[in-house]
């Protein structure tokens, strides 16, 4: 009896002691009724979860005792602009704590990391698993109350080449329609006594090259931005006294690999493990091995260089929330969850707060083996649909919007970039195929700005405009690319940041309209406008629905506010000869296109059109995001009757992916309809992981399903309209709740809503309250 209580005491002591070594732990704050705690393993993947920073994602999940992390990084295209993952590490403990029954792995979101905790007798460990927001460093601790020996191994399913074929290259640029058979070339990885390199260059010939030429582009090609030109994403394993201990090779669910193992050299109660990742163009091998070991030396995590990182993480969740019955966890009530859900979908977002290519819509950087989404997709986990490299941006809209009523102004920059660095390229394409100015953005383009070759297609009659892609979703949409300019004169209206580098973007873009639709009149008649002065939009396209349009509500709505917003920035952007430019051109601009459906006026796609292709409402863009109409702007119920009684509006409902109906609710005031729509949006997803949504009409997880479920959220709490901020415009009075939200003109608006009645409500600066109107019902 006396021995087993020296026992027991010894162990207490014990683990008084544990954890002490644990790098810059602190207490869990208001966020923590959100994190997200599992306390049994995940079967695969697709049960993982998502933690990242900087530039970097991971999916981290505990499977037949072993902890598996996908390595996300932004901007790894291949030759075949394939966004690759950067691999897979595999992290083994012994004795293997992993299998005990007694085991937790919680993403902790205010600290930006995930804890694994695991007991096994008198054995206790934790596991952490977190990015430097600041350096491509990503860590992992492992802390024992007994010394334990650690296995890390980097596995490889591109450790030679892969054949794509079919259906698997809609992870890359060619899609259906592969001009020649595709490979996937294999990654350089070798290893050395306490670390594993591995990298994939690209070819000297990429889709850049290829594409360039089927588009006939070739006479500009030297002036054209090539971002897969040398191009070496990968990284570098290692372990502080981690040796290397050999290879093997294994099939995790579809996939082959090899794998290349490294083991502590002896047990320990501290072990920490980094791999260091980077992407980088126009050099050498060895120079990006350089590079990539600098990076890893500079930042070895410590104490300091964690509390800086969850300094970070603090401040990010100080910008902004929405929580719904905060403090009454109720993880099966619905509500609730769509409060979670909002803070869990913009901590994804958070993981690529600096990244030099923006957010993708179809699955940002937590993708994973595509078999448990579609069993017939057997594939390797680089796969996801609707490509790498290729940009849609109607779908990419629905993920930065809500970034500026949460305050993440920083996260911002990676999607205007994007078009910044293309911008030539598209001014190219106006010139080489029209002879005329202004740039030529068309839905589904690739990073350097040309069409998906897919989607301008191989077979093209002989006599087709070579600026047009051949394909009947596509033809003449060209307009999305508005939708970024228009976030561009937000962030000066919310933030009022200096925007001066992105007008030559936003004075392109519109000169293309005028220079373009006056070439095409030209080439149908006699005169460039209509009787009224205006331009003839046509042939145009409202979306991707409505085809062969003629003054396509999407286009007019879209020049329209750009132009007004730009004018009246007055000279703060602008010469006098754009500013004189942009008067004229206003003046062109037809009128937003309505008609009679049964008796009542409603607003119209366009005026006229030909045929309907897919299943958007772009008839209601100008509620959102345009913001031509809704609460405190004119001819309300023009819009409202559109909602309730178009009858393709009404056919096209749906809550699913990039469907916008809780958005055009929330901002017509009807709050049932917010309510039922932004529900459906932001329960919880049918998988293990809250906000992975989808596949939608995209993949998984659907990103901009969890964008249009936050900016419709957004949009029930809070609205604005010239200096006017409406609060509550279509918020259900038997939800309460918490908000934290940013307005225009540098507005932050703090209150909570409690069994009907406002509380704590708090305007800064102070000036603006007198311009806050409470809309609550």
């Amino acid at each position: 009896m006396k021995v087993q209580l020296l026992k027991n005491i010894l162990l207490f002591l014990a683990l008084l002691s544990f954890g002490t070594e644990v790098l810059g732990q602190d207490q869990d704050s208001q966020f923590a009724e959100y994190n997200v705690k599992w306390t049994s393993a995940s079967q695969n993947s697709s049960e993982s979860m998502p933690v990242g920073g900087g530039d970097i994602g991971l999916n981290a999940w505990v499977e037949n005792g072993d902890l598996l992390v996908y390595l996300g990084k932004t901007g790894a295209f291949d030759e075949n602009n394939t966004l690759l993952k950067l691999g897979r590490l595999r992290i083994k403990l012994s004795p293997n704590l992993l299998l005990s029954s007694r085991f937790s792995q919680e993403l902790q979101i205010e600290k930006g990391q995930i804890e694994i905790n695991v007991e096994q007798g008198n054995i206790q460990a934790k596991l952490f698993i977190w990015v430097d927001v600041f350096s491509p460093n990503i860590h992992i601790e492992v802390h024992s109350n007994k010394a334990i020996d650690v296995e890390a191994a980097y596995e490889s399913w591109r450790y030679e080449d892969l054949y794509p074929l079919k259906k698997e290259n809609n992870m890359n640029s060619w899609k259906w329609a592969p001009p020649h058979r595709v490979i996937t070339h294999s990654d350089s990885i070798r290893a050395e006594r306490q670390k594993v390199i591995f990298y994939h260059r690209n070819k000297d010939i990429t889709a850049f090259d290829i594409v360039v030429r089927q588009q006939e582009m070739e006479s500009v090609k030297d002036s054209l931005f090539n971002p897969l030109l040398n191009l070496i994403s990968g990284g570098i394993l290692q372990g502080d006294g981690f040796e290397f201990l050999g290879t093997a090779m294994g099939k995790y669910m579809d996939t082959p690999f090899k794998s290349w193992r490294l083991k502590s050299s002896k047990p320990r109660k501290n072990h920490h493990i980094q791999t260091t990742l980077h992407v980088g163009a126009n050099s050498t091998s060895s120079m990006w091995e350089q590079t990539t070991q600098r990076f890893a030396s500079s930042r070895k995590a410590n104490k300091a260089i964690k509390q800086e990182n969850e300094k970070w993480w603090r401040e990010f969740w100080s910008r902004s929330h929405i929580k719904i019955f905060p403090g009454n966890r109720n993880a099966a009530d619905e509500a609730w969850q769509v409060g979670r859900n909002y803070q869990l979908f913009r901590f994804m977002l958070a993981c690529n707060a600096y990244g030099e290519y923006p957010t993708k819509f179809n699955g940002g950087l937590f993708t994973f083996d595509p078999s448990s989404i579609n069993s017939e997709f057997t594939f390797t986990p680089d796969f996801r649909n609707w490509g790498g490299g290729t940009h849609t941006a109607q779908n990419q809209r629905l993920v930065y919007w809500p970034m500026l009523k949460a305050g993440d102004f920083d996260m911002m920059p990676s999607q205007f970039n994007f078009y910044k660095r293309i911008l030539k390229n598209a001014e190219l394409r106006s010139k080489v195929y029209w002879g005329h100015g202004g740039a030529s953005f068309t839905e589904q383009i690739e990073n350097f700005g040309l069409p998906n070759p897919a989607e301008y297609n191989w077979k093209r009659p002989a006599n087709f405009d070579k600026g047009l892609e051949y394909n009947a979703w596509l033809e003449y949409q060209w307009d999305t690319v508005f939708e970024f300019c228009m976030m561009i004169l937000e962030l000066d209206n919310f933030n009022k940041e200096n925007i001066q580098e992105y007008m030559p973007l936003i004075l392109s873009c519109i000169q293309f309209f005028d220079e373009h639709y006056q070439y095409r009149a030209k080439q149908l008649g006699n005169k460039v406008l209509n009787d009224k002065g205006h331009l003839v939009i046509y042939p145009g396209s409202s979306a991707e629905t409505y085809k062969m349009a003629y003054n396509a509500s999407t286009t007019i709505a879209a020049l329209r506010v750009v132009t007004d917003r730009l004018l009246k920035l007055g000279d703060k952007y602008l010469t006098i000869s754009e500013k004189s430019n942009l008067e004229e051109f206003s003046k062109k601009i037809p009128p937003m296109p309505t008609r009679i459906v049964e008796g009542r006026e409603m607003l119209a796609p366009a005026e006229v059109w030909a045929r309907i292709n897919n299943t958007e409402s772009p008839q209601l863009y100008g509620i959102y995001p345009w913001g031509i109409y809704g609460i405190g702007r004119p001819d309300l119920e023009l819009a409202i009757n559109t909602y309730w009684h178009d009858p393709d509006v009404l056919r096209f409902r749906s809550h699913i992916g990039w469907k916008q109906d809780n958005i055009f609710a929330a901002r017509l005031g009807l709050a049932d309809e917010a309510k039922r729509y932004t529900t459906l949006k932001l329960k919880n997803a049918e998988r293990r992981f809250p906000t992975f949504w989808g596949p939608g009409f995209d993949w998984v997880p659907d990103h901009n399903w969890g964008g249009s479920g936050m900016i419709g959220l957004q949009e029930m709490l809070m609205q604005a309209h010239e200096d006017t901020i409406y609060l509550f415009p279509a918020w259900p009075k038997e939800w309460d709740v918490d908000f934290k939200l940013h307005a225009p003109q540098q507005t932050v608006i703090t209150g909570k809503l409690i069994n009907g009645q406002v509380q704590d409500l708090h305007v800064s600066p102070q000036s603006r309250l007198k311009d806050v109107q409470l809309l609550l019902k």
